[in-house]
C-alpha cells in the first residue's frame, strides 16, 4: 500500500528507543517540516486550485501532530531544540528533476514517499512502545498512522492526477528504490528519518 522499496533495518527500532527523548524531538521538527513544505507547494503552485484545497487541511493536520509531540515533551523532561538535520530528506529530494512539470510530480512523490516512511516507523515505535510498556506513547504513535497513510495518498492521488497513473507509479517506484538506497546509509544518529 504505501510502495515502500525496502522496509526499515531491523536495528532501528532498538537504536530508536535506547535515544527516544531524540526521537520526539525530531518527530516536532518532522512534523514541522511537514506543515512547512505543505505551505511552500501551496505558495509554488497558488494556481492551482485542487491542490491548494488539498494540502490546505494536510498543512494544518501536520501543524497539529506538531503540536501534540510539543505537548508530550514536559512530561519527559524534554524541550524543542535545535538539532542537526538528518540526511534523509535532503538526500531523497536530490532525485527531485529541475524543470518543471517533472520537478512537480517528483516533489509531490518525495513527499509520498517520507509520508510512507513515517507511517511504517511510527507502527514500529508503537509496537516497540507497548512492549516497553510505554502505553501512552504507544497509542499516540497508533493514533497518527492513519493520517500518515492518508498524506501518502494525497500526494500519489495529487501526482496521478497530473501526470496519469502510470507515470506516477512509475516514477514512484524509481524513487521508492532510490528512498530505500538512502537509508542503506545510517546517519550518525537515530532518528525517525534516519
Amino acid at each position: 500500500m504505501l510502495h515502500l522499496a525496502a522496509p526499515t533495518r531491523a536495528d532501528w527500532l532498538p537504536q530508536a528507543l535506547a535515544a527516544l527523548p531524540a526521537i520526539l524531538v525530531d518527530h516536532a521538527h518532522c512534523e514541522k517540516k511537514a506543515a512547512s513544505t505543505a505551505m511552500n507547494l501551496i505558495f509554488r503552485y497558488v494556481d492551482q486550485p485542487d491542490l491548494v484545497a488539498a494540502l490546505s487541511p494536510l498543512a494544518r493536520e501536520e501543524l497539529e501532530h506538531f503540536e501534540q509531540v510539543l505537548a508530550l515533551l514536559p512530561a519527559r523532561g524534554l524541550a524543542l531544540q535545535r538539532l542537526e538535520p538528518a540526511p534523509y530528506a535532503a538526500r531523497l529530494h536530490a532525485a527531485v528533476r529541475k524543470d518543471e512539470p517533472q520537478r512537480l510530480l517528483d516533489t509531490l512523490l518525495c513527499c509520498a514517499l517520507i509520508e510512507a516512511r513515517s507511517c511504517e516507523r511510527m507502527k514500529l515505535l508503537a509496537e516497540g512502545l507497548a512492549e516497553a510498556e510505554e502505553a501512552e506513547l504507544a497509542a499516540f504513535y497508533r493514533s497518527l498512522l492513519a493520517s500518515e497513510a492518508r498524506h501518502f495518498s494525497t500526494y500519489t492521488d495529487l501526482a496521478a492526477a497530473r501526470f496519469g497513473r502510470a507515470e506516477t507509479m512509475a516514477r514512484l517506484e524509481a524513487l521508492a528504490a532510490h528512498e530505500a538506497a538512502v537509508l542503506a546509509t545510517p546517519g550518525p544518529e537515530p532518528r525517525l528519518h534516519a
